[in-house]
């Protein structure tokens, strides 16, 4: 036997070996619901686009029912940007007016939500692209931010516009999406209706966590930019339960963007969600590592 036989079959060993293991959380997730939230560089890097694509192709063809949000902060700023629309910001927050809501709902509903309904189809799956719109899917109200003045300690609320946060979730869509053709994995745009019939910017893992609950999802996966939550040291923690959070949040060792993440999966898992897992989006295959391997890829939140 050659070194190149050799090797071609000790890596077909791994492969078995690989799946084998795989076994127990392929029973453990079968016919299960998982909402991903979708997002960062996993998003806009074209090979982990193409890799998280064929990945969510083959949860479905294992049994596994996935539903996709997805984010698009920065292609809302390019496209702002081109239309030369200026953003005003309130405390570091962008206000979103009539103009800025405008392109919003046509960014994330249309060019970003189809690309990737394109990107699993084209890996063999049946994509359907909703918005939190469709079938008043996600209904919104007006998010609410005070802010605190520093000499006179008097708190004000800051008006920011068309920012909302989820009221309600109607899983009827979904549900019926499911009914007509158990193969269809719905990509969801985070811009839900309110009551007033406006449409509301959404922040993606806000409405990600809002979506699983509703649907008691097994699993939240939220793809982010960095390994997941670190500690003071930067060294991963593997596991954080819900009552922790607050004293994380407190003593500085969740801090920025990292804060609304642990809040929604804390959210989500208090009202249903089996548990959550915050994991870097820019790791290949972070999908099935977390899933389906021992120690997972990510933080859980449980």
């Amino acid at each position: 036997m050659t070194d190149a036989q050799t090797q071609a079959q000790t890596q077909a060993l791994l492969t078995a070996r690989t799946l084998s293991e795989a076994l127990p959380y392929l029973q453990r997730y079968d016919n299960q619901t998982i909402v991903i939230k979708y997002g960062g560089h996993a998003m806009v890097d074209p090979e982990l686009a193409r890799a998280f694509a064929r990945d969510v192709v083959l949860l479905k063809l294992l049994g596994i029912h996935p539903v996709v949000v997805h984010g698009g902060g920065p292609q809302i700023g390019a496209m702002l940007d081109k239309l030369a629309i200026k953003s005003e910001f309130k405390d570091g927050l962008r206000v979103t007016d009539d103009a800025t809501m405008e392109v919003v709902e046509m960014v994330l509903s249309g060019p970003i939500n189809k690309s990737i309904v394109r990107a699993i189809n084209a890996a063999g799956g049946k994509a359907v692209g909703l918005s939190g719109a469709d079938g008043n899917l996600i209904r919104a109200r007006k998010a609410t931010k005070t802010t605190k003045d520093p000499d006179s300690n008097i708190e004000s609320v800051v008006d920011l516009g068309y920012v909302g946060e989820p009221e309600h979730v109607d899983i009827a869509v979904l549900k019926a999406l499911r009914d007509a053709d158990d193969d269809l994995i719905p990509v969801v745009a985070p811009v839900g209706i309110g009551e007033d019939g406006a449409r509301y910017n959404i922040n993606a893992d806000t409405a990600a966590g809002a979506v699983a609950a509703a649907l008691g999802a097994s699993r939240l996966l939220l793809l982010t930019d960095v390994a997941g939550v670190l500690d003071k040291q930067k060294n991963l923690l593997r596991e954080i339960r819900v009552d922790a959070i607050p004293g994380l949040i407190a003593d500085g060792t969740a801090a920025g963007g990292m804060i609304p993440k642990l809040e929604t999966a804390a959210h989500s898992v208090i009202h249903g969600v089996g548990a959550a897992v915050i994991l870097d989006g820019r790791a290949p295959h972070a999908l099935l590592m977390e899933l389906f391997t021992e120690h997972g890829a990510g933080t859980l939140v449980s």
